[in-house]
């Protein structure tokens, strides 16, 4: 409808569609601290804070179900892989200290524990993951974002391999690698470096391919598609970018300093086509 806000430039425009979220009466989502995730047949997975750990939307908005009330409070990070009944779901959890596999359904088919084996941390409440990147061939990362600020690379065995960054403000280094994705296309880990308002680009074995600064207001997450990086800035914007960095739209920038990048702004100060505090950013089909 031509009532809906519209966001970006040229071709890059988007309808900003309010009320897509058909939630069921006394049914809220609460705060969406962690990711987005879509599955092969569309549907969205979102992490929530509330006992509805994992809250699952058909395309056209309509709640379908929730799962994870064992997983409340912490659970962050979101990634789903495979095709249709081989579909896995993968996550990782602050509070617990973990990554977990599970089914779409939300059956936990596996945790895997802080990186003990590193040297890295003197005990399992050091190491808080809030995101996790996985390989066509399965080897996966996983970003201590809000611990000591490190990126863990494993086999598809789930062995450690090694650890690449730390913090620091220098290339190579992170200040909150909050969100992380492996970018098939170029074959390379993306990392979304928060705190140093910048992404990081990686071969797969920890090198550091390049940096790109292309003016980010503490992004949070990054998503690889077909025709770049959808990242979500905490500071009240989403920027899409070709893969050189460069601005091919930014999506909803919030025009009140005020506004961005907090939590529990009132209903009444909310805008549509405006962005408060986005935590992660994907793709569509």
């Amino acid at each position: 409808p031509s009532s809906w806000p519209r966001t970006g430039d040229g071709s890059w425009t988007y309808a900003w569609q309010p009320g897509w979220m058909n939630l069921p009466d006394g049914v809220e989502t609460g705060n969406t601290h962690g990711c987005v995730a879509l599955d092969s047949a569309g549907r969205v997975y979102l992490n929530t804070d509330s006992a509805r750990a994992v809250m699952v939307f058909a395309p056209d908005g309509t709640f379908l179900r929730a799962f994870g009330e064992d997983l409340a409070r912490g659970l962050h990070g979101m990634e789903i892989t495979g095709e249709g009944a081989e579909e896995r779901l993968w996550l990782t959890h602050t509070g617990r200290h973990e990554v977990l596999q599970a089914t779409l359904e939300g059956e936990i088919l596996w945790r895997l524990p802080w990186p003990e084996e590193s040297g890295l941390y003197g005990s399992a409440g050091e190491y808080k993951p809030t995101s996790v990147a996985v390989a066509p061939d399965g080897r996966f990362w996983v970003a201590d974002g809000y611990g000591k600020g490190w990126v863990h690379a494993y086999s598809p065995d789930r062995k450690w391999l090694q650890a690449f960054g730390g913090p620091g403000r220098e290339p190579g280094k992170f200040r909150t690698p909050h969100g992380i994705t492996w970018d098939e296309k170029i074959g390379r880990l993306v990392v979304a470096d928060r705190e140093n308002r910048r992404l990081q680009v990686f071969t797969s074995d920890g090198k550091l391919d390049r940096v790109v600064d292309s003016d980010l207001r503490r992004p949070c997450h990054v998503d690889a598609g077909p025709h770049g990086w959808a990242v979500a800035e905490l500071a009240g914007r989403v920027s899409l970018l070709d893969r050189e960095g460069n601005a091919l739209a930014r999506l909803g920038d919030q025009p009140d300093p005020a506004l961005r990048a907090k939590n529990g702004i009132p209903r009444d100060q909310w805008r549509d086509g405006e962005f408060l505090s986005p935590h992660c950013a994907a793709w569509g089909p």
